[in-house]
């Protein structure tokens, strides 16, 4: 199932892996380097609502982008961000953390707000050809 938070993260275009429950998707504006949305398959809109098999994937889904992640962008610390303020249906907000900056296909990407929370705000939006490339290149560290 695709419910309109999916859509609004990019989907197809974005979508990094599904599993039965999940999406793992590219966050369309980068926090830091690798940020991710972890987004619930269901049209559910609360936490509490989703079927107990969907937790007992979480894990599986987590364990596999912080593999990904690691990879891909080295991260130091990972926040997973539950805000569903605008975006009514379950999901997490996958921000990588690191001191520094991070350098991928000629983008450069420090965390604005290192040590402290994450920036959200200091966002670099990803045209079309970079989801792709960022898509499919952590899709296959995946």
């Amino acid at each position: 199932m695709v419910n309109a938070t999916i859509k609004k993260f990019g989907h197809p275009a974005s979508l990094v892996r599904q599993f039965d429950h999940w999406s793992v998707l590219v966050r369309p504006a980068q926090v830091t380097l690798g940020s991710l949305v972890i987004a619930a398959r269901s049209d559910a809109t609360a936490y509490s609502a989703l079927p107990d098999e969907a937790f007992a994937e979480q894990g599986e889904v987590v364990r596999a982008v912080e593999r990904a992640l690691a990879a891909f962008c080295a991260y130091e610390k990972i926040n997973y961000l539950m805000l569903m303020m605008v975006d009514p249906h379950v999901h997490f907000h996958v921000i990588p953390r690191y001191s520094g900056e991070r350098q991928w296909k000629g983008l450069a990407l420090a965390d604005a707000g290192w040590p402290g929370p994450p920036s959200l705000g200091s966002a670099t939006a990803l045209d079309e050809r970079q989801i792709t490339l960022m898509r499919a290149e952590i899709e296959r560290l995946m």
